[in-house]
């Protein structure tokens, strides 16, 4: 017999459609923010934009049409929102983590992307900023 066809070979792992997972996002979320590590930073609020990428793992099997059944827009606006409500803030880096961190609270959210900018920081530019992924642990 020859060797070659003699050879097991183990499967080859391929993806549960159970652990599919769904991207849901907000983008452009403009808001008035206390932010800034200057002086001049904290007489006035600035103009951010944030934008959240998460990817969601979803219950399986066919859709129930029902809102419980997802990671609601509502949600994610509420909660960023309420984060830059709670007061100054020095970094765009700690406004995006405190985001991400709040966002993986939920067990469904794999993996946050949070993109925090100030927008009228340099007239030459749009904007200036940090982007940040977490995943859950």
């Amino acid at each position: 017999m020859n060797k070659l066809f003699a050879q097991v070979v183990a499967p080859v792992a391929r993806p549960s459609a159970e652990r599919a997972l769904t991207r849901v996002f907000i983008r452009d979320l403009v808001l008035d923010a206390m932010i800034g590590a200057y002086e001049h930073e904290r007489d006035k609020p600035q103009r951010i934009r944030v934008n959240l990428d998460l990817q969601v793992e979803l219950r399986p099997g066919p859709s129930r049409d029902h809102l419980p059944d997802v990671v609601s827009y509502d949600t994610m606006v509420a909660t960023v929102k309420e984060i830059v409500a709670a007061g100054h803030v020095n970094l765009c880096e700690t406004l995006a983590e405190r985001i991400a961190e709040r966002l993986l609270i939920d067990r469904r959210v794999r993996v946050a992307t949070v993109r925090v900018e100030k927008l009228d920081v340099f007239a030459e530019a749009a904007s200036i900023g940090v982007e940040i992924e977490r995943r859950q642990t």
